[in-house]
């Protein structure tokens, strides 16, 4: 089992809009840095645990935890040409971007960016590393432990 960082703009996708979803699950769909992709693509597997975070927003943080439900398959907002995440050089027959269903399996407290800076157990996490944009990063297991018992106790 392995555990991922899912960046989410609440106004887009939100832990709110996930738990009110059915089956609680949603595509997590509009990813276009080819490392997140590649993560999605090769190294996400059903079952892998996500903590869900709440970026571009007043408050950035982590705002529930979730798991990967579905293998990766093509983004389908790739191909619509009204998508703003459309992709003129994408075809169905060679997809360039992937998409993965998540499922939000709680929501918690807001655990905010500036809180989890002076957590010692999360310092070498990616999301706090100085120049980390990406959208998808991994988290380690003694990370995952520590953001989880914090925000389940």
């Amino acid at each position: 089992m392995q555990y991922w960082l899912m960046k989410s703009e609440p106004d887009e996708v939100s832990i709110d809009d996930v738990m009110a979803s059915p089956k609680q699950t949603t595509a997590w769909f509009g990813v276009r840095n080819y490392q997140a992709r590649n993560f999605m693509r090769d190294q996400m597997q059903v079952g892998d645990g996500v903590l869900f975070y709440h970026s571009s927003c007043p408050e950035p943080g982590i705002a529930g935890l979730a798991e990967i439900v579905s293998a990766p398959y093509p983004d389908a907002s790739q191909f619509d040409s009204k998508s703003k995440y459309y992709d003129a050089k994408a075809t169905p027959e060679q997809p360039r971007w992937m998409s993965i269903d998540v499922k939000g399996t709680q929501k918690t407290r807001l655990l905010p960016l500036a809180e989890m800076r002076t957590l010692p157990a999360l310092e070498d996490m990616v999301v706090l590393q100085k120049g980390s944009r990406l959208s998808i990063t991994p988290v380690t297991p003694a990370q995952w432990t520590a953001v989880v018992k914090l925000l389940t106790r």
